[in-house]
């Protein structure tokens, strides 16, 4: 730690803020939000960190600066601003690659209402984004139903109504129809339905509606009777759980490697008013409390400030002020969160469905970069060999060996072996004769040995065959692990407990699919080997009968067993008489 940084954690206040680390360049690489200044950044420089990415951090961090501010909420607004202007390489970055739509209303004399890619809050007043295009219509729809808003790009001064107005589709403000006043006042209801307060509107409507029976002007009354019976409908379909749960909004998460996927959704009257997925790559020094907290800060920029009450999927430390976040356990708050949790893994398997697709490659490194992590190796696990044994109590044991390149099979390398130096049911002997053959012959050809090596079995089998990579000399040179069978626990050499991997995780399936088809591989050489010896011993134990003949019969009668039951005289139809009077059978 060099003098100046060593000044500067000294002089550290002891209050929430913000910290930004520059480097030699003077250039921002990383800024943080903390409830203790002080504390917070000096952890930092006073432990040793385990993650190599937070070590190289702290190398490169040459000057620190810092923002007092009164609350850790205020802080962690302050630092996700920052994060957005200054793009820091070591921080947990937002990623938006959607363009999503919005409701405008633009700022006129007499706005007209319209949905947009393009916001632009300078000559809009703007509602969303969307991310449900036929919610976002539906919504639409039914304003448009509800009220006489103008749709026109260029509005004409004082010029004739057109189609619209007649088809009662717009009140023609353009030809003086409504006043300035009435057109403001149908905008202002626009906008409470679209933040979600339809009883206030449907409140103000049935009032409306009373008034104008009340003088005997039932045209108009009949009017608004109709549009109180399409804002009812618009209600109902948007209702998804109890309506008394009046005001709150949905946090969900779903993580895949060092990327988090944030759900939200806002409810008003039991409605969902507004949903939106957020991507957040998790560059470094984030747990998942400061990446949900990350998101919200970015969702309160984006729609306004949160609800008093937020569903959260875990508990979360941040005080803010008038806000009590609730991780609900039974009921139709927990509904919510499932369904906001839903639409979160939903963002995530979208997400990696498109990288897949748009590039194959990436997705196998991914899954290889995980297992990689999940089994602590020095390597990308591009090459993988799995071996497993098969035999029926001691008859006919062999051997197979599967191999995958880049995570899919490469069955060219694909490899049986009949045991030869065993004899009986003995499954440690026989793997260690496998793995010893396979990689003596390896390295007496000079080809290349494989990143990983998976042995079918438990600890007995996978120290037999870590024997015979002793013997070799290479065991410092290729991971091995071994799978037991019942549990499908994962071991290392010399540990007794196994490796911790999440049943769901992509390295679980991998690894499954690779002990499935060596299962499979194995298997099927298996029964080959004993119908081959259970021809041979019928068969090919008669004098006189070659290998033409046994041909000849087995393509005749497709079995021993019918060879057994035919007649002399059948027999002697397909290879003649002669040596039909050769097949005799043991009885």
């Amino acid at each position: 730690m060099n003098f100046n940084i060593s000044l500067i954690l000294k002089s550290l206040p002891e209050k929430p803020g913000v910290y930004r680390f520059y480097d030699e360049n003077e250039v921002i690489i990383y800024v943080g939000k903390a409830k203790v200044l002080k504390k917070r950044v000096s952890s930092y420089f006073v432990k040793k960190h385990e993650d190599p990415r937070i070590r190289t951090l702290v190398s490169k961090i040459r000057d620190i600066q810092f923002t007092v501010v009164d609350s850790e909420w205020e802080a962690l607004l302050l630092e996700n601003s920052m994060i957005k202007q200054f793009r820091p390489r070591y921080n947990a970055m937002l990623k938006d690659d959607k363009s999503y739509p919005w409701l405008a209303i633009s700022k006129e004399e007499f706005p007209r209402l319209y949905y947009t890619r393009n916001p632009n809050a300078k000559e809009e007043e703007l509602f969303g984004p969307y991310s449900s295009l036929r919610f976002m219509h539906t919504l639409l729809d039914t304003l448009f139903a509800l009220f006489p808003i103008r749709t026109c790009k260029k509005m004409q001064s004082k010029g004739r109504p057109c189609l619209q107005y007649h088809i009662k589709k717009c009140a023609a403000p353009c030809a003086g129809k409504i006043s300035t006043e009435e057109y403001k006042e149908n905008i202002h209801k626009v906008i409470k339905i679209i933040k979600g307060n339809n009883s206030e509107a449907l409140r103000q409507l049935k009032t409306e509606m009373m008034q104008y029976a009340e003088k005997w002007e039932f045209e108009k009354a009949q009017v608004i009777k109709e549009q109180i019976e399409i804002l009812e409908s618009y209600r109902g379909k948007s209702i998804v759980v109890n309506p008394e749960i009046s005001y709150c909004d949905v946090f969900s998460m779903e993580e895949e490697n060092n990327n988090a996927f944030v759900n939200f959704m806002r409810i008003v009257e039991g409605a969902i008013v507004q949903t939106f997925s957020l991507e957040i790559k998790n560059n470094i020094d984030k747990n998942k409390e400061e990446v949900l907290s990350l998101a919200m800060a970015e969702i309160e920029e984006r729609f306004g400030e949160l609800s008093q009450e937020v569903i959260v999927p875990f508990n979360i430390d941040i005080n803010k002020e008038k806000t009590i976040f609730t991780v609900p356990l039974r009921g139709d708050k927990k509904k919510l969160l499932e369904l906001s949790q839903k639409n979160a893994k939903i963002s995530m398997l979208e997400k990696l469905k498109r990288q897949e697709l748009s590039d194959p490659e990436r997705h196998q490194n991914r899954i290889l970069s995980a297992l990689q992590k999940d089994l602590e190796m020095n390597n990308l696990p591009k090459t993988i060999e799995c071996f497993d044994n098969s035999n029926t109590q001691g008859d006919e044991p062999v051997a197979a060996m599967v191999h995958f390149k880049n995570g899919k099979p490469d069955k060219k390398e694909y490899r049986h072996f009949n045991i030869k130096t065993v004899t009986g049911p003995d499954d440690f002997a026989s793997m260690y004769e496998v793995v010893k053959r396979r990689y003596s012959r390896l390295i007496e050809e000079n080809k290349p040995l494989p990143d990983l090596i998976i042995i079918d079995g438990g600890k007995g089998q996978l120290n037999a065959a870590y024997q015979a990579l002793t013997e070799l000399k290479i065991q410092n040179k290729i991971m091995m692990i071994g799978i037991a069978k019942r549990l499908e626990d994962i071991y290392r050499v010399g540990e007794s407990t196994p490796i911790f991997i999440d049943k769901k995780s992509e390295t679980q399936k991998l690894l499954q699919r690779i002990r499935d088809e060596v299962h499979r591989f194995g298997i099927t050489h298996h029964r080959k080997r004993r119908s081959q010896k259970s021809i041979h011993s019928e068969l090919d134990d008669m004098k006189g009968i070659g290998a033409a003949t046994k041909e000849k019969l087995l393509k005749h009668f497709k079995s021993i067993a019918k060879i057994k039951a035919a007649t002399s005289e059948e027999i002697a139809e397909v290879i003649g008489k002669t040596k039909g009077k050769l097949i005799k059978f043991k009885v």
